[in-house]
C-alpha cells in the first residue's frame, strides 16, 4: 500500500491540523467539511505550531463524500458523538484498498468505526498533541506530541506502516502500537482527569487544576483508577507513563483541553467513550473507581444542565 490520495472526515482541530500537514508533504488531502465550508473555500486551511506556519489555498473542500469518491486513506477527525453520521459520510469514500483511520478518543470508537467499514479495514490512531481550533480552517498546535497508530483487528501488518509512514512524511512523530486497545488506555490516562476535571470543575485550565492541591490529588487518584482498570483488560500502564503525564502538563500553561472547548461552545461531549465505557468495564471487573464514578455523574450533571 503506497496512500496518495487522502481524505479528512470532519474538519475540526485534528483534521485541519494533520490534513495541513499531509497536505504541505504532498499527498492530494481533500477535506469533507459542514458548518465551516464557506470559510475554508474563500480561506483555506492554516495551521501553525511550533517549527513553522503553513497556509494551503485553495484547499480541495467538500461538502459531500460523493464529490470526493473513493480514496487510499480515509482520516476520521468526527468527535464520537457524530458517529450516527459514519454510516452515510464514509461509504463513498472506500475503495477496494481504502484504509480508515479513526483520530477519536476513548473506547469503543473503533467499533462504530468498523461497523460501517469492516474490521479489516480500521485502524486507530491516538494523538498525544495540543492542538485546538481557533478558528474556521485555523489550528493552532502548541505540543506537538506523537501518534500512536494500532490495528483494529490484530496486531500490526505492512499496511500498518505504511500508514504510520503518511504520518512521518508530514514530520509528526509516529510511533506504531503492537495493541490499539492498550494505547487507547494510555490516552485516557491523562483524558479522563484533564478533560474532565477542567468541565466539571466549571470551566478550568489545567494550570489551574494543578495549582490546588486538591485538585491534583484528583488527577492522580483519576490515573490510579484508569490504571487499575487498563490492568483488569491486561493491559500495563508503566509508573514512569502516569508521572511523565502530570510533569508534562505543567509547562503547558493555562491549556484548554477540548472537551473544556466543546462545553464553552455548547456541543455534546464525549462522555461515554472517555468516561462512561470505562466506568462500565470497570465496574464488570470488579474494579472499585469511586472517583471516576464521581467524576462521570459530575459530567452527566454539567451536560444537562
Amino acid at each position: 500500500m503506497n496512500p496518495r490520495t487522502v481524505a479528512i472526515v470532519g474538519s475540526g482541530a485534528l483534521g485541519l491540523y494533520y490534513g495541513g500537514r499531509m497536505a504541505k508533504a504532498g499527498f492530494e488531502v481533500n477535506f469533507l467539511a459542514r458548518g465551516d465550508l464557506p470559510a475554508l473555500r474563500e480561506r483555506g486551511v492554516s495551521i501553525s505550531y511550533p517549527k513553522g506556519n503553513y497556509t494551503l489555498y485553495p484547499a480541495r473542500v467538500f461538502a459531500t463524500p460523493e464529490e470526493i469518491g473513493p480514496v487510499d486513506l480515509v482520516v476520521i477527525g468526527l468527535k464520537a458523538t457524530a458517529n450516527d453520521v459514519l454510516a452515510r459520510l464514509l461509504p463513498p469514500l472506500i475503495g477496494s484498498e481504502t484504509a480508515v483511520v479513526n483520530l477519536q478518543n476513548g473506547l469503543g470508537v473503533d467499533e462504530a468505526v468498523a461497523a460501517v467499514v469492516g474490521a479489516d479495514r480500521t485502524l486507530g490512531a491516538l494523538c498525544f498533541v495540543c492542538v485546538n481550533r481557533i478558528a474556521p480552517g485555523v489550528a493552532e498546535c502548541t505540543l506537538p506530541g506523537y501518534v500512536s497508530l494500532g490495528e483494529f483487528a490484530g496486531g500490526p501488518t505492512a499496511r500498518t506502516e505504511a500508514v504510520a509512514e503518511v504520518f512521518r512524511t508530514t514530520g509528526v512523530k509516529t510511533q506504531v502500537a503492537a495493541s490499539l486497545l492498550a494505547a487507547r488506555w494510555h490516552k485516557l490516562v491523562w483524558n479522563v482527569p484533564f478533560n474532565g476535571l477542567a468541565v466539571a470543575e466549571g470551566g478550568m485550565t489545567t494550570d489551574v487544576i494543578l495549582a490546588d492541591p486538591a485538585r491534583e490529588a484528583r488527577v492522580w487518584a483519576l490515573m490510579r483508577e484508569v490504571q487499575a482498570i487498563a490492568r483488569a483488560e491486561r493491559v500495563v500502564i508503566a509508573e514512569d507513563f502516569v508521572r511523565d503525564q502530570v510533569e508534562k502538563t505543567r509547562p503547558m500553561g493555562a491549556y484548554r483541553p477540548s472537551t473544556l472547548i466543546d462545553w464553552e461552545m455548547g456541543r455534546p461531549l464525549e462522555l461515554e467513550p472517555i468516561w462512561g465505557e470505562p466506568l462500565r468495564r470497570a465496574r464488570s471487573f470488579g474494579v472499585d473507581t469511586p472517583e471516576l464514578g464521581k467524576l462521570y455523574e459530575e459530567l452527566r450533571r454539567q451536560t444537562s444542565a
